[in-house]
């Protein structure tokens, strides 16, 4: 016979059991997960303390309960005081043993759309690599006899009239820059995986941030110090904190701005693939940003290849991020407001034998 306990430790989305003052007497693992908080802190808390939900809901909630009837309410922003809202459906119910006691489960959209957005962002990489590796071969040869003419024809020219012929040299390196930016995102080598500590890759993306395009930045650390090891590649890793740390200092306010590097765990996250398997991905960073936030047209489609926000970018560096964590068996994500853009990682934590073998 199954309990019930194991029943309600097994539900894969959050779900919280509500007294009838309104207060929270059990949540779930997936529940834990979703206010990163443990079951210890919030039962016995007012659950309008721990949930905030971007509508009226508290008398539609009441009557619920009075009425003895269930509450469905689709397409409502639901966040937590340590997580950016996130659009969500809600199921609320009276128990059956206990009708002053309501159950309210909580079926984040995010969810439902991990999958399909992962297949297609990694499709969309894959597409872009082949575009990548033709339009270098082809363009940088004529290229190059073209910036070689414009030097050859420059040597003749009275000093007055070298500003087109410097223009043309100068706008082809950056094409040759722009094209060596494609091969390499076309080059990118499958991930070499082993045992990884993330903070330290999370500390070495800081130091160097700091010494480099982040030095108008302020870079906070915020680690969960009992984070298990990754499992991946620390370059590969390192080359995607590097990136998200660079979008959100070139977005800055010159005079600088705040980043936040922050990691936690969440053992109820999981991916579930296309063939019906599924990734544990219990491993979180968030880079959060109080930039101006995504431009609202292309927030979409971010990681898409060649879309970019910024003036002169390439809008490579997130594709090749979305890349290297599909790579991994992850997932990435990003909600972004005016103040506040926040890139979460998800990635899965070392196998425990190999774990073992890292601890012994």
């Amino acid at each position: 016979m199954i309990s019930d306990a194991n029943i309600w430790a097994s539900l894969p989305i959050p779900a919280f059991l509500i007294d009838a003052d309104d207060k929270i007497i059990d949540v779930n693992s997936a529940g834990e997960g979703f206010l990163n908080l443990s079951a210890k802190s919030v039962i016995g808390t007012p659950v309008w303390d721990q949930i905030a939900i971007d509508a009226p809901i508290e008398d539609a909630f009441a009557r619920a309960r009075k009425n003895g009837t269930p509450l469905f309410v689709n397409d409502i922003d639901v966040g937590s005081g340590s997580r950016a809202p996130l659009q969500c459906a809600l199921q609320i119910a009276p128990l059956i043993v206990e009708p002053t006691t309501m159950i309210m489960m909580i079926s984040p959209r995010e969810l439902a759309g991990r999958m399909t957005q992962s297949h297609s962002v990694k499709s969309a990489a894959q597409s872009a690599i082949g575009m990548a590796e033709m339009l270098a071969h082809e363009i940088k040869n004529p290229l190059a006899g073209i910036t070689g003419a414009a030097q050859l024809i420059s040597m003749n020219l009275p000093p007055e009239d070298l500003e087109l012929t410097d223009l043309i040299v100068a706008e082809g390196r950056r094409i040759v820059k722009l094209l060596e930016q494609v091969e390499q995102f076309g080059n990118l080598s499958t991930p070499e995986f082993r045992a990884v500590n993330i903070h330290d890759v999370l500390d070495r993306a800081r130091r160097s941030a700091l010494l480099g395009f982040g030095a108008h930045m302020r870079i906070v650390e915020d680690y969960d110090p009992s984070l298990p090891l990754a499992y991946g590649d620390p370059d590969q890793l390192l080359q995607v904190i590097l990136n998200l740390l660079k979008n959100a200092s070139e977005v800055a306010d010159r005079s600088g701005g705040n980043i936040r590097i922050h990691s936690y765990y969440e053992h109820s996250f999981r991916l579930r693939r296309a063939d019906g398997s599924g990734q544990s991905l219990p491993l979180q960073v968030e880079i959060i940003d109080d930039g101006p936030g995504l431009p609202e047209e292309i927030r979409a489609d971010v990681f898409d290849p060649f879309v970019s926000g910024r003036e002169n970018g390439t809008g490579l560096g997130l594709a090749l991020v979305s890349k290297i964590i599909s790579d991994h068996g992850g997932w990435i994500s990003v909600t972004s407001v005016p103040g506040r853009t926040v890139f979460r990682l998800s990635l899965p934590r070392v196998p425990r034998n190999l774990d073992n073998e890292e601890t012994s």
